[in-house]
């Protein structure tokens, strides 16, 4: 949840309203020690509100975030903003193509995995998710809540042979 909006002179537009909540927090991600709100917001290019060239959809999308969130992250929560824009149909917009690259990187160098194949693993993920959810709306969700989720700190996105020198 959001700290509450006091005496800070915020743009208009701007959600101010107490309780407001963004999907994810995490600390050290852009910078040390740092603070980085996300929010997502899934799109469908073919829906006919959504009018216009795909790389102009992501960009009106993240403006909207931006507009929404930007200001009141910065100067309430001394944090840093990122919307991460995506479509239903697996693309994603500039900002959301940053932060996965980041991401990527930084899985990379704590698990020792080559950059190119965490970077496949992540966006394989993310548009199986995308894919699930979409498959949600459509249809509604039947069946039982999936049990444990699955350990990725063994996993090896490196896909090749392990060969063990001795």
């Amino acid at each position: 949840m959001l700290l509450s909006v006091t005496t800070e002179r915020l743009s208009s537009g701007t959600n101010t309203t107490d309780g407001a909540r963004l999907d994810v927090s995490a600390r050290s991600f852009w910078t040390p020690l740092d603070r980085a709100f996300t929010d997502i917001r899934v799109l469908n290019p073919q829906a006919q509100s959504n009018c216009v060239p795909i790389k102009q959809m992501y960009i009106n999308h993240e403006r909207q975030k931006k507009n929404m969130y930007m200001d009141r992250v910065l100067q309430v929560e001394k944090a840093t903003f990122t919307p991460l824009v995506f479509s239903t149909t697996g693309g994603m917009g500039e900002e959301a193509i940053k932060f996965y690259k980041h991401l990527a990187g930084k899985i990379s160098r704590k698990t020792n995995q080559e950059y190119p194949y965490v970077i496949s693993y992540i966006r394989r993920k993310l548009r199986f998710v995308l894919l699930r959810t979409c498959i949600i709306s459509l249809r509604g969700y039947r069946g039982k809540r999936r049990g444990k989720e699955e350990d990725s700190s063994e996993l090896d996105l490196n896909l090749g042979p392990i060969i063990e020198h001795h």
